[in-house]
């Protein structure tokens, strides 16, 4: 960007970019929660004993998921700085 002072319309609009990238990040988050919780009631409940490798992979996946939510969230918040220089 130029030496330009930013406008408020582009101020909010950084200001914007910023808050979706933190709701994506919470999406994210939401996502690890409930698969590690519903993996962890499958291994738990006995009634669901059929369902064991299930619960596994549930509970292997939702660490990947959180690790891929905060790479992408610290990616694209260095892309914004970057881009938005003041």
């Amino acid at each position: 960007m130029e030496d330009k002072k930013l406008t408020p319309r582009d101020w909010l609009a950084i200001e914007r970019t910023k808050l979706a990238n933190e709701r994506t990040f919470l999406a994210y988050f939401r996502t690890f929660i409930v698969f590690l919780g519903s993996g962890i009631t499958i291994l738990k409940l006995e009634f669901l004993t059929e369902l064991k490798t299930f619960g596994f992979v549930l509970t292997t996946i939702s660490p990947i998921i959180l690790i891929i939510g905060i790479i992408r969230l610290f990616s694209v918040k260095r892309k914004i700085k970057s881009h938005y220089k003041q």
